[in-house]
């Protein structure tokens, strides 16, 4: 199976230690766990969720790195919680990562779950009849695999990328109330940042 990840061209598209910064599906120490979208479309939303760009003159500016990784075809444990809980902000994490200790103390070193960044059907892609049209809906997956890297396989699908200019519309983006307490903690740190600096 070929699976999807974009990435900051300077560092190398997977995690080989435990330093990785704590995620949906696992928390500090516990990496590495590489997350992969079943469709490009799904890595790049991933990316404009977190970095909670809205605005489509934004969307023009980004430069990523998308990966084509081979991830093979062993199955992934399945994640059954409620939809909320696998969309939501990160007050849901917690609950995820406990359903992922669950998983990996069975054995199994990936899992599967519903796209939390894409909206029901958002992964549709396109197709070709009398010109280029949207494909059927479909919904987006994300696969996590945990473990060292050495036995995965990438290939750079672009090299300066960017997600389509349509992409934005099918974005599950954060709530309101998230996005204004993250901007107002970057704001902070942008202005302890200059006053360091400054002395």
């Amino acid at each position: 199976m070929i699976a999807f990840r974009q990435v900051d061209a300077r560092y190398p598209f997977l995690w080989e230690d435990g330093s990785q910064p704590a995620g949906r599906w696992h928390g500090d120490g516990e990496g590495p766990a590489h997350y992969f979208a079943d469709t490009p479309d799904g890595a790049w939303a991933e990316f404009l969720r977190h970095e909670d760009i809205d605005d489509p003159a934004d969307v023009t500016t980004i430069r990523r790195q998308m990966w084509a990784v081979e991830i093979g075809d062993r199955p992934a444990g399945q994640v059954d919680l409620p939809l909320d809980i696998l969309t939501g902000g990160p007050d849901t994490y917690e609950r995820c990562r406990q359903r992922a200790r669950a998983v990996r103390a069975k054995g199994v070193d990936r899992l599967a779950a519903t796209s939390a960044a894409l909206t029901p059907g958002g992964a549709r892609g396109l197709c070709v009849r009398a010109g280029v049209q949207p494909g059927k809906p479909q919904d987006g997956v994300v696969i996590v695999i945990f473990g060292l890297p050495d036995r995965l396989l990438g290939w750079v699908a672009a090299v300066d990328g960017r997600p389509p200019d349509d992409l934005l519309s099918r974005v599950r983006h954060y709530e309101r109330s998230f996005h204004i307490r993250r901007r107002a903690s970057r704001r902070r740190a942008a202005s302890s940042s200059t006053a360091r600096i400054a002395r």
